[in-house]
């Protein structure tokens, strides 16, 4: 099926405490949510066609995987660090790619991925 008429994905994470996930996503992307269109949801639009929602839905909650590509992922990896958040130490896979992971309040694994230069 073709995309015609698709012009935003967003990627929804669901958390159970709003507030304290609210911080920690501050604390990952830099910066507040570009909008909060309703109580428990707050969005970061991350240019081109990408967005981030974190949503307050206990019964979803904790078993979101957010994968963000990032051009450094040991300088993010210590800013994020520097700024409070547990990140593990950055690591080479096998496919070709540099990647890092962090987990928010309510478990949902967040991975840092930079693809090796080759």
């Amino acid at each position: 099926m073709p995309n015609k008429g698709i012009e935003k994905v967003h990627a929804v994470i669901c958390v159970t405490d709003f507030d304290a996930a609210l911080d920690w996503y501050e604390a990952l992307l830099g910066r507040g949510p570009d909008q909060e269109p309703m109580e428990g949801l707050a969005e970061w639009y991350l240019g081109g066609a990408g967005a981030i929602q974190v949503f307050r839905d206990p019964d979803r909650a904790g078993a979101g995987l957010l994968t963000l590509s990032v051009s450094d992922v040991d300088k993010y990896a210590a800013v994020l660090g520097s700024g409070g958040l547990d990140v593990a130490e950055p690591q080479d896979t096998e496919g070709g790619f540099r990647v890092t992971t962090l987990a928010d309040p309510a478990g949902n694994t967040v991975t840092l991925a930079q693809r090796a230069a080759t």
